[in-house]
C-alpha cells in the first residue's frame, strides 16, 4: 500500500491543473493516466486561452486569472505561449453592428476589447482578407499555447518542483477512499481523489454521467504546414460566425439578426455547428476548425464536407501564404447546458471534475485554484 494526500485521475489539462493547485497547497498528489500520455480533447484543440469568449464579470474574471496562471506555468514549465491576443474580423453589416454593440459596453464588463477600422484591422493582421473587409474587434488577453507541448511538459515540472509522483499507463479500477486500486495491481491510500477524464468518467461512475446532463460533442479540426519564410498571422483569428458560439456576445439586441442570416444563407454551417477561428503555434503550423456534432450525429469516421465548409469559410476571412490542410483530427469532449466546469462528489472526498462546452483551456487553472481554497490541506 502506497500513500499520498491526494490522487488526480486523468493527465489532461484539468487534470494538470488539479495536481498542480493540490500540491502547491502543500499537498502530496499522485497523479494517474491511463495512456503513456494524455490523448484527449487536451491536445486536439486550438491552444486558446480564451477570456474574450466568456461572458463579462465573474467568468471573465475567472479566464483572466487563469490566464495569469498559464502565464506562470509556461514561465515556470518551459512551455512555449504567444500573448498575441484575439481579432475578430467581420465583412458583413450584421457582424459589424455586433462588434459595435458589444465594443460600446466591454469595459464596463471587464474587456479590454476594442472596435477597429479596415485600415486598423489590416494593420493588426495583414492576412485578413481585405476584401469586403468592415472591420475587426481586438483583445489583447488571449494566449496561444500549444498543447501538445504543454501537456507534455506540466508533467515533468509537477515532478520536478512539487514532488508530484507520475502513473502513466495506469488505469484506475476502483475508488474506495481511503483506497485507490489501479490494474496494474497498486493500491494507494489517499485522503481525497479528483478524476478528470473527461466524458471517460462513466467508466467509473456511470451513475453520475446519466445524470448529469452532459452530452458528447464531436470536432474536427485542421492544422497547415509550417508557413512558408517563418510567416506568422500575428493575433489569433476569428469571424462573424465565432460572434453567434460564445457567451461573451450573447447578450447583444444585434446578434438575432445576424443568427438568422447566417441560417437562412448557410444551413449547413449551422447543421454541423461551425464556427471558425485560427491559431498559430511555435511551428508556424495554423490550427483551423471546427465544428460541433452531438451524440446520435456523431460517427467514426470524419466528413470531408465539414472540413471543406471549414476551409471555404476561412478564406473569406483571411489569406494564408499556404492555406493547405497537412493533418486532419477529431476530438470529443462534454458539453453541459450551463456549466463550463462540471463537478459532482459521488462519495464522500471523491470529485469529478471535467471542463464542457471547449472551455477547459481557458478557465481549468482558475477553477482549479477555487475548489482547493475549499478543500484545502488534506
Amino acid at each position: 500500500m502506497q500513500q499520498a494526500d491526494v490522487a488526480i485521475i486523468g493527465a489532461g489539462i484539468v487534470g494538470l491543473a488539479q495536481a498542480w493547485a493540490a500540491a502547491r497547497g502543500g499537498n502530496s498528489v499522485v497523479l494517474f493516466e491511463r495512456d503513456n500520455r494524455a490523448q484527449g480533447a487536451s491536445i486536439r484543440n486550438f491552444g486558446m486561452v480564451w477570456p474574450i469568449g466568456q461572458p463579462g464579470g465573474e467568468m471573465n474574471a475567472r479566464a483572466m486569472r487563469s490566464r495569469e496562471r498559464w502565464l506562470e506555468a509556461s514561465a515556470k514549465a518551459g512551455i512555449w505561449h504567444d500573448p498575441c491576443g484575439s481579432l475578430h474580423v467581420v465583412h458583413r453589416p450584421d457582424e459589424l453592428a455586433v462588434l459595435e454593440e458589444f465594443a460600446a459596453v466591454a469595459p464596463a464588463m471587464g474587456f479590454e476589447a476594442k472596435l477597429l477600422t479596415p485600415a486598423e484591422t489590416l494593420k493588426k493582421s495583414p492576412d485578413t482578407n481585405p476584401k469586403g473587409l468592415l472591420g475587426g474587434l481586438w483583445s489583447p488577453t488571449e494566449v496561444c499555447v500549444d498543447p501538445r507541448q504543454a501537456v507534455a511538459r506540466m508533467p515533468a515540472f509537477l515532478q520536478e518542483t512539487y514532488g508530484v509522483k507520475l502513473r502513466f499507463g495506469t488505469t484506475i479500477q476502483a475508488i474506495n477512499l481511503p483506497e485507490v486500486a489501479t490494474t496494474t495491481g497498486e493500491r494507494w491510500q489517499v485522503r481525497r481523489a479528483v478524476v478528470c477524464s473527461g466524458t471517460d468518467f462513466q467508466t467509473l461512475y456511470p451513475e453520475t454521467l446519466a445524470a448529469s446532463d452532459i452530452r458528447r460533442c464531436k470536432l474536427q479540426m485542421m492544422r497547415t504546414a509550417p508557413q512558408p519564410g517563418g510567416h506568422r498571422i500575428g493575433p489569433m483569428l476569428a469571424g462573424g460566425l465565432t460572434l453567434t458560439h460564445y457567451a461573451a456576445f450573447a447578450n447583444c439586441l444585434s446578434l438575432p439578426v445576424l443568427k438568422k442570416r447566417i441560417a437562412e444563407e448557410m444551413p449547413e454551417i449551422v447543421k454541423h455547428g461551425i464556427h471558425v477561428m485560427a491559431s498559430q503555434n511555435a511551428l508556424g503550423e495554423v490550427v483551423i476548425g471546427d465544428s460541433h456534432e452531438y451524440e446520435q450525429d456523431i460517427e467514426i469516421f470524419d466528413k470531408a464536407r465539414i472540413d471543406e465548409l471549414i476551409l471555404d469559410y476561412f478564406a473569406t476571412m483571411a489569406r494564408l501564404p499556404d492555406m493547405q490542410p497537412a493533418q486532419h483530427w477529431n476530438g470529443i469532449y462534454g458539453k453541459h447546458p450551463s456549466k463550463p466546469i462540471f463537478t459532482a462528489e459521488p462519495s464522500p472526498n471523491v470529485h469529478i471534475v471535467a471542463g464542457t462546452g471547449g472551455a477547459g483551456m481557458t478557465l481549468s487553472f482558475a477553477y482549479a485554484d477555487e475548489l482547493w481554497a475549499a478543500w484545502g490541506k488534506c
